[in-house]
């Protein structure tokens, strides 16, 4: 258990310091009169029971896991629309602080399953007491509706270990389809949405203001 709070505390240092500058580009767009294409963020560690998972389906040796394994450090970019996705991922392109190394378009080429996002993945420099580390960390962009659909597969996954019955997997490919569809419905509708949150946000602050 040493070794493994050894080996992934600077994953668990990436993740905490990605989320707080990723957070902070989307409280930049509270100032700016642009809609905000982020959403929320959320980030995790991948536990040592689903590396090991993954190192054995993939057929990586323990001592490969930092070069080969480009999730253990995982980020969660959440957005509104479609649209918003790749203007995140132009965002990600412009900072310095980190190099991204790979691009995967899942939502232009979906997976078979139907799982659809836009997978960025970095190498990050994480400050340690003995220098400077440079860890992979993987940042998923999508939206809230791609989101719902790839939470419930990843948990019937588990459950079936990627055997889905026909069934199953008849009903979730027709999920993400539906999932799509949503998001083109919104996407035409965008305009009333946005106007509708800004006057929703303009008369919560009267009301703010008025109680103070």
């Amino acid at each position: 258990m040493k070794h493994w709070d050894q080996f992934l505390g600077p994953y668990k240092q990436a993740v905490e310091e990605l989320k707080v500058k990723l957070k902070g580009m989307r409280s930049q767009f509270e100032s700016d009169p642009d809609h905000s294409p982020i959403e929320f963020v959320t980030g995790r560690v991948k536990p040592i029971a689903s590396i090991l998972d993954k190192a054995n389906q993939k057929g990586v040796p323990l001592d490969r896991l930092e070069a080969e394994m480009q999730d253990i450090a995982g980020i969660r970019m959440m957005c509104q629309f479609v649209d918003d996705i790749m203007k995140v991922v132009e965002l990600l392109r412009m900072r310095n602080d980190f190099e991204i190394v790979e691009e995967r378009d899942y939502i232009s080429h979906k997976k078979a399953s139907g799982y659809r996002s836009y997978h960025v993945v970095i190498a990050y420099p994480v400050q340690t007491i003995h220098g400077e580390k440079k860890i992979l960390a993987e940042i998923q962009i999508r939206t809230l509706a791609m989101n719902f659909w790839a939470t419930v597969e990843h948990s019937l996954n588990y459950k079936y270990k990627g055997m889905f019955p026909d069934d199953i997997q008849m009903r979730l490919q027709r999920a993400a389809e539906a999932a799509f569809r949503l998001d083109e419905e919104m996407s035409l509708i965008r305009g009333e949405i946005q106007e509708a949150q800004a006057f929703f946000s303009r008369n919560k602050e009267m009301q703010q203001k008025n109680k103070s």
